[in-house]
């Protein structure tokens, strides 16, 4: 599994374990050139032996869609053509402030943490879906 957190000049990037339940960061990409990061993406897939991918999908606090939502929308579909998998949007509601909390407490902090702040939130995105997806598998016992 694979997971981006699409921004307009750096793509945060997370990958999950092989048990399918924790989130690791996996680093950034560069977000500028379409063409390249689709290139990159394909590798990074290829590489990792992913199956499936997750997108940030950026709401408001009240779920509804702007600009970098629709941008999110036409780069997963981008993303999906590139590569072949599915590719689901992930509600990223909270993700920025959850990476920055995580990057403060781990005592990552000014330059550094902004720059790690992308491979941060790819990381909260993809473990709220994994948290997710074993709330339900726990439900359907």
């Amino acid at each position: 599994m694979l997971c981006f957190d699409l921004g307009r000049a750096r793509v945060g990037v997370a990958v999950d374990d092989e048990l399918g339940s924790m989130a690791h960061p996996r680093g950034v990409l560069a977000g500028r050139d379409r063409t390249k990061l689709l290139a990159a993406i394909h590798a990074l897939v290829q590489r990792e032996g992913a199956t499936r991918i997750v997108v940030g999908l950026p709401v408001d606090m009240r779920g509804h869609e702007g600009d970098s939502a629709k941008h999110a929308r036409a780069m997963a579909q981008a993303i999906a053509d590139a590569t072949g998998l599915d590719v689901e949007l992930w509600d990223e509601r909270m993700t920025t402030l959850v990476a920055a909390r995580a990057l403060a407490a781990s005592e990552v902090q000014g330059e550094k943490a902004k720059r790690r702040i992308d491979e941060a939130a790819a990381v909260a995105i993809l473990q709220s879906w994994l948290d997710a997806r074993a709330g339900e598998k726990m439900r359907r016992r």
